[in-house]
């Protein structure tokens, strides 16, 4: 028979994080775990400041959901949920002008509960409050782990964000920039060479093979942050990012950029990205940011190809 362990709660959270603001926030904004958040909630988020200004007060995390750009505040809570974190909650997304709303606590009472879902349920759909209860969980002496249990969100959570950031404007300009990028990107030989012309989506990315089932070369337009990205996408191959990141000196040199490797140890995939801010709604300018585009998806396919 297989000995198996006990799954135990740790109920005091303060255990592992005495003080909110110098212990738990902190600890939050690290890329791995809001990463965690973000899994948890279903958007990606990406952190702009911890202990943010708001008039005279501060609220924990002010940060931007990375795909729309729209803002997003947390306010973190480690005990029951009470009216003053609840006003302040409301508070904060009117000073910073925030359309999700996140709330962490230890424990969500149920007239607490109630008042975010009543706030769901009487703001506009571009408006999300989430309320999340913060479990931690040992096994025998092991190391403690973090689970955030969604106890509130908005009803068809997915659909309204599809509907709220995924306007038929977003949907054009998307195809259209694709549209020109194919027809400039194919008329280079080398370019045409190394890639194959895809269909134009309405997405905001789009993929290129590079031989390999566990990765691609991908091209993001992110236009709320004003920048385009190219990235080397791994699928669930932690080894292949690993045995790339022990040459990446190497890599860095032979394509002569200054990568972001993003390991992100708690999600199937791995990012490899160059990113430059472009003014991407300037039609005129296009051509120029379609050629430096050619220029890294080439080198990056380069450098990278020899180790795959």
């Amino acid at each position: 028979m297989i000995n198996l362990s006990k799954l135990e709660e740790i109920n005091d959270l303060r255990k592992v994080w005495p003080h909110e603001a110098q212990d738990f926030t902190p600890w939050l904004a690290s890329e791995d775990n809001i990463g965690s958040l973000s899994d948890a909630i279903g958007i990606e988020i990406a952190i702009d400041e911890e202990e943010s200004p708001v008039g005279d007060f501060s609220v924990d995390i002010f940060a931007r959901e990375i795909d729309t750009g729209r803002k997003v505040i947390i306010e973190n809570q480690l005990e029951s949920t009470n009216h003053d974190h609840l006003g302040k909650l409301i508070t904060y997304a009117s000073g910073k002008s925030a359309e999700i709303i996140v709330w962490l606590v230890k424990h969500a009472r149920e007239e607490h509960r109630a008042a975010i879902e009543w706030l769901n349920n009487h703001t506009d759909d571009q408006v999300a409050f989430f309320l999340c209860e913060i479990k931690l969980y040992k096994i025998g002496n092991s190391s403690p782990a973090v689970k955030f249990e969604v106890i509130e969100r908005p009803n068809d959570w997915a659909k309204d964000v599809k509907k709220a950031t995924t306007t038929s404007a977003v949907q054009q300009r998307r195809y259209d920039y694709w549209v020109a990028f194919q027809n400039y990107a194919f008329q280079d030989s080398a370019f045409a060479r190394e890639f194959n012309r895809r269909k134009p989506t309405l997405d905001h990315w789009m993929t290129f093979s590079i031989g390999s089932s566990s990765c691609h070369l991908a091209l993001l337009q992110l236009h709320k942050r004003q920048s385009l990205a190219v990235e080397f996408y791994i699928g669930n191959d932690k080894d292949l990012f690993h045995s790339l990141y022990g040459h990446r000196q190497e890599i860095e040199a032979d394509c002569g950029l200054k990568l972001d490797w993003r390991e992100l140890p708690h999600r199937k995939a791995s990012r490899i990205l160059f990113e430059r801010k472009f003014e991407l709604s300037n039609a005129n300018q296009w051509d120029a940011q379609f050629a430096w585009v050619v220029d890294v998806m080439l080198k990056m396919k380069k450098a990278f190809k020899k180790f795959i």
